[in-house]
């Protein structure tokens, strides 16, 4: 697969299984999120890696966020919440690490961390594995982000669900004009 295939042809897997990725996919996935535009080279992310059993652990952290944030939850929320990490056997929670910097405003540096995610992805869909990017409630709950051990200046963006996918889907490559204008004076 060329490059420009594999930027015109990915699409996301929402059913993912096992195998998830191995060390060295990993390796190659991180290594590609480096390549993220950068301005100032702050590498101003961060993946997290949690699967296996640590699958389970996270279901119970959002359900304690749950929990918190409404006591009179119900039973069919808790059992939702507690499956939501076995939707694939690997997720990388996808981490915003943000500085004050002079010249690189906060927004800049989240925006960068999206492209190493980005990243993630289409190394994934390289190597030929299934991604989804996901967010949800649990990414911006403070329960999640005191369970996961992030600081203030650390934010959720993203739970990026690795495998193996049956199939892909067909992407669709009709062009859209209209996300295109041209401005002249």
């Amino acid at each position: 697969m060329d490059a420009l295939e594999l930027l015109h042809k990915r699409v996301s897997a929402p059913v993912l299984m096992e195998p998830g990725p191995n060390a060295e996919q990993l390796d190659s996935m991180l290594l590609a999120a480096q390549r993220a535009p950068d301005h100032g080279e702050l590498k101003p992310w961060r993946f997290m890696l949690v699967e296996g059993e640590a699958r389970h652990a996270l279901g119970d952290l959002y359900v304690k966020a749950g929990k918190a944030a409404n006591a009179m939850i119900d039973d069919e929320k808790v059992a939702k919440l507690q499956k939501m990490p076995l939707r694939a056997p690997a997720i990388l929670v996808a981490i915003a690490v943000t500085q004050e910097h002079p010249k690189v405003p906060e927004v800049e540096q989240i925006i960068t961390a999206g492209c190493a995610a980005q990243g993630v992805i289409q190394a994934a869909y390289a190597m030929g594995l299934g991604a989804m990017w996901r967010t949800g409630e649990m990414a911006f709950d403070p329960t999640v982000k005191a369970g996961l051990g992030l600081q203030s200046h650390e934010h959720i963006f993203g739970f990026i669900y690795l495998g193996t996918t049956k199939r892909f889907r067909e992407a669709d490559l009709s062009l859209d004009r209209e996300k295109l204008s041209v401005w002249g004076a």
